[in-house]
């Protein structure tokens, strides 16, 4: 059985991480399976690249006047107008199966789509948010819209034109979909009620991610070894559905004296700190080196606004340092509240940093990596899909 992943990219973005991970799994339990992107960043011989970013450009350039030229929504909607046609590639000719993952930003259009499917090949979708059975947007968020005939981001017809166009596929062509967080399985199982829709989480490399000795990861960072130190950490930390304003509320709460905060991700030296509080900022960094950071830290906070199933709160856990964030998305599935982390009231900075306190004074970090290596283990996981994908 062969097996091809396809995704936007191999090591940019949760997505991306998640269907490297899996199409690694896949290959260590015996099935032989490839990953296809368009933004290849090794030179590991099972990812193949294809294409270029000229389709992101275009479609871009297409999605610009239809936002109001606002760069807050810029990013927030994929319309896939163009895109890449893997069928004409000999990966896709050898391959059994079809494993499409986060594929927007010019990977596939809607026509490469149709193409795709329309192949006779078994075609499953992974789920890395909700763009795959809405309109136009990532994330559905306070939008109550069920036809997208009044999208608060995109103008004119477009959004409901291509809901329409994705239900029309699913339904001729039968996808199987599967949701990566119980939370965003049910979401898909409403948006799309007759279609066939599992519940398999994403799997955390344990040979990468696990206790490590603390006092020893902090010396390697230089982090301080006297006082309590806090994680946070996104691709790009300015991104507002992160929820920094939240965490910064949270951490002006707390006692700032033998605290001190680490962030890793783009633009943190943009980030608005409060008075009085220590912090160390790494910026974007290689995946090997989160680990240590993880095993350095005391905690780590997910003030995220809009998630699914964040890959950061699995590979914390499985390094035995608890969580805390907030309950929406799949978060409260991962953080047991009071057991391994804490799950603070939705948009309560507050109750955030009640959190934080809680974890700080309890010793959560065995049950952290116990619940991580039941839930997200690399065996358990391919299995999951090996017996799916038959």
């Amino acid at each position: 059985m062969n097996i091809l992943l396809v995704s936007t990219s191999e090591c940019s973005g949760g997505g991306a991480i998640a269907a490297r991970r899996l199409m690694e799994a896949l290959n260590k339990n015996g099935v032989k399976a490839k990953l296809m992107v368009r933004d290849k960043q090794s030179d590991a011989v099972t990812v193949c690249q294809v294409g270029n970013k000229v389709p992101k450009m275009l479609e871009r350039l297409a999605v610009l006047p239809r936002c109001g030229f606002s760069r807050a929504r810029l990013w927030q909607a994929d319309i896939a107008n163009v895109g890449i046609d893997i069928t004409r590639t000999r990966e896709f000719r050898e391959a059994d199966v079809i494993h499409l993952h986060w594929v927007c930003q010019g990977m596939l259009s809607m026509d490469c789509i149709e193409r795709i499917m329309k192949s006779g090949k078994r075609i499953v979708w992974t789920l890395h948010d909700e763009w795959p059975y809405l309109g136009v947007c990532h994330y559905r968020g306070e939008c109550n819209e069920t036809e997208c005939r009044h999208c608060p981001i995109l103008c004119g017809s477009l959004p409901a034109s291509i809901l329409a166009r994705k239900r029309s596929l699913y339904k001729r062509w039968h996808p199987t979909f599967v949701g990566c967080s119980q939370w965003i399985t049910d979401q898909a199982r409403h948006a799309l009620p007759n279609a066939d829709i599992f519940h398999i989480n994403n799997c955390i490399p344990s040979t990468l991610f696990h206790p490590t000795d603390m006092q020893q990861a902090r010396q390697t960072l230089s982090l301080p070894q006297d006082k309590r130190l806090l994680l946070f950490c996104s691709q790009k930390v300015t991104d507002e559905r992160k929820g920094l304003t939240y965490l910064s509320k949270a951490l002006q709460q707390l006692h700032k004296d033998n605290l001190h905060l680490v962030i890793v991700g783009k633009n943190t030296e943009q980030i608005p700190l409060p008075d009085n509080i220590d912090a160390t900022c790494f910026g974007a960094v290689r995946e090997q080196m989160m680990p240590i950071l993880y095993n350095a830290t005391d905690v780590f906070l997910t003030p995220s606004l809009q998630d699914n199933l964040p890959n950061t709160i699995a590979e914390a856990m499985s390094c035995g340092t608890p969580c805390v964030g907030f309950d929406i998305g799949g978060i409260p599935e991962m953080i047991d509240h009071l057991e391994n982390g804490y799950v603070a009231r939705y948009r309560d900075a507050a109750d955030l940093a009640a959190g934080i306190r809680f974890v700080l004074s309890h010793n959560l970090r065995a049950a952290a990596h116990i619940k991580a290596a039941d839930a997200y283990g690399e065996t358990h996981v391919a299995q999951e899909y090996i017996k799916l994908y038959s």
